[in-house]
């Protein structure tokens, strides 16, 4: 499993404009993308700022799923009423630790990920295998 780390800065004041429009847009993600972690604005620290979590069985399934997403008219028609307010946009991809728990991923990846090596639960692999054995 991978989970992606979206944050964007948004354009001064712009954060409730942003949360409408994904509010009525979200389920274009949602129908190619899947497991939805969270979508988070800021209160405190770095201000209007939106962190959205997606998590992913692998790599391939990301790729597959965003190239979906990327070629769906529905969403290419929606994408400059979000694209326009944010100023930067960060990506990161991170895998869980052994003991983290993690979101239930939709059954086409599940079903990928039964194929794959997944990196948990770290009690199933041999100790050879298991980063925190080397």
């Amino acid at each position: 499993m991978f989970i992606e780390i979206r944050t964007y800065r948004l354009k001064n004041g712009a954060v409730p404009a942003y949360l409408a429009a994904v509010a009525e847009g979200i389920a274009i993600q949602r129908r190619h993308l899947g497991a939805l972690v969270g979508y988070y604005s800021s209160e405190i620290g770095p201000i209007n700022q939106i962190v959205h979590i997606w998590a992913f069985a692998s790599l391939d399934d990301r790729e597959a799923r965003r190239s979906r997403l990327n070629a769906d008219p529905e969403w290419q028609a929606f994408l400059p009423r979000i694209r326009d307010l944010i100023e930067t946009a960060e990506t990161k991809i991170m895998r869980p630790a052994a003991f983290s728990p993690t979101p239930p991923l939709p059954e086409a990846a599940e079903a990928e990920a039964a194929h794959a090596e997944s990196p948990r639960p770290a009690a199933a692999r041999p100790a050879a295998a298991r980063p925190d054995t080397a």
